[in-house]
């Protein structure tokens, strides 16, 4: 069984080697880890993984041979894991579906604190307690028009909060592109300005200076060609924008080939009060949002990347975040950014044909002042032309 695992992982780039896997046989061979499929993922990154940038690669390419790793559940407070483990579906009419109620934001965390210390049993297919398959707002594998998922996959996506241990992947920055057509979009943001001291032969002054002196060789140089466009790009990660990361990884790479003034930072569905540069250590490793909007020139070309599909009291509502109670609306944020920077985008990879249909889509259209553009080549080339204008 594992040296199909050991094919699936070279098969996935993965530069693992004999001596690597033999490690790893040797290691289980004096039982250093428990008969648990989450054990031997660590023990099994920690030999065969050199490095974190083969991180992502790694996870994908062990979930598709061991059919997906089960998410890990943050057992604060005192709902059991086993009273969320999905066991039945329930399909509802639409007209059931519109009829069930929404609390609101303020009124759903209240109801959720009642339920914490009143139910002490598991419950499925209900209304009213925590569980699944059900209607209630709370809970997994349900049907509700807003609640908090609690634990599980999220399906409908119309989360408000989600109370789960939650792994986003870095963007691949060095992913082959499947197509030129993307760098050679992002071509056309180029502007190339001489500047500084003479360091380049100028050929064609060169050689019109040398022909009109008779073949004489005279030199002419020119300043070296620069590029002078600064570009901040912020991705949406993780969560519905799981479904775009081929797309986005390919923009990525193609983005940091074509701008070499680039800083890019991730956020998760809205900016709040901080962004990082590593999934990974996203808690550790924090960046104050602040200090970004102060590090850049107001030059800079600013480019978000994301779905905009989430819950609107994640943009308009303090204490939105699905993640925690941030102190400022995400809403505030993004007014500041389009302060700072007045040539702003936002890249959407949803079809542009379905964006009418999520609210949350159209308020961030508008505090984007109708820059939003979809992630396909015409996208693309207009989200260019605005930023050069």
């Amino acid at each position: 069984m594992l040296i199909d695992f050991f094919f699936t992982l070279k098969d996935a780039k993965i530069p693992v080697t004999i001596k690597e896997f033999l490690t790893l046989l040797e290691a289980m061979q004096q039982q250093v880890i428990s008969n648990s499929l989450d054990d031997f993922y660590y023990l099994a990154r920690l030999t065969l993984v050199k490095d974190e940038a083969h991180f992502d690669k790694f996870d994908r390419a062990f979930g598709l041979y061991f059919k997906g790793i089960n998410a890990t559940f943050d057992q604060q407070g005192n709902v059991p894991l086993d009273w969320l483990v999905q066991r039945m579906k329930r399909e509802l009419t639409p007209e059931q579906i519109a009829a069930l109620e929404k609390f609101g934001y303020d009124k759903l965390m209240d109801r959720l604190k009642e339920l914490l210390d009143e139910q002490k049993a598991r419950h499925e297919g209900g209304n009213k307690w925590i569980g699944t398959g059900g209607t209630s707002p709370f809970g997994h594998g349900g049907t509700n028009p807003e609640g908090v998922r609690i634990g599980g996959k999220g399906g409908n996506r119309t989360a408000v909060k989600v109370w789960e241990a939650r792994s986003y992947q870095d963007y691949d920055g060095e992913r082959e592109i499947g197509t030129r057509n993307i760098k050679v979009a992002l071509r056309r943001l180029r502007k190339f300005a001489r500047q500084g001291a003479a360091e380049e032969l100028a050929l064609d002054a060169t050689i019109r200076a040398t022909a009109s002196n008779a073949g004489y060789l005279d030199i002419k140089m020119q300043p070296e060609r620069k590029n002078n466009i600064k570009v901040l790009m912020l991705f949406d990660v993780g969560g519905t924008m799981d479904d775009h990361i081929e797309r986005t990884e390919e923009l990525f790479s193609a983005a940091k080939s074509e701008f070499k003034n680039m800083e890019f930072f991730y956020f998760h569905n809205c900016v709040y009060d901080y962004m990082w540069k590593n999934n990974r250590r996203r808690h550790s490793e924090r960046f104050p949002t602040w200090d970004i909007l102060r590090k850049y020139p107001p030059d800079t070309k600013l480019i978000f990347v994301g779905d905009a599909t989430m819950s609107p009291y994640e943009i308009l509502q303090r204490g939105g975040s699905v993640e925690y109670n941030n102190e400022e609306a995400g809403s505030a944020w993004l007014a500041r950014f389009t302060a700072a920077f007045p040539k702003f985008v936002w890249l959407n990879p949803e079809p542009d044909t379905i964006w009418q249909y999520r609210q949350s889509i159209d308020i961030i259209r508008q505090l984007m002042n109708n820059r939003m553009y979809p992630l396909t080549m015409n996208g693309l080339e207009q989200a260019m032309r605005t930023l050069s204008k």
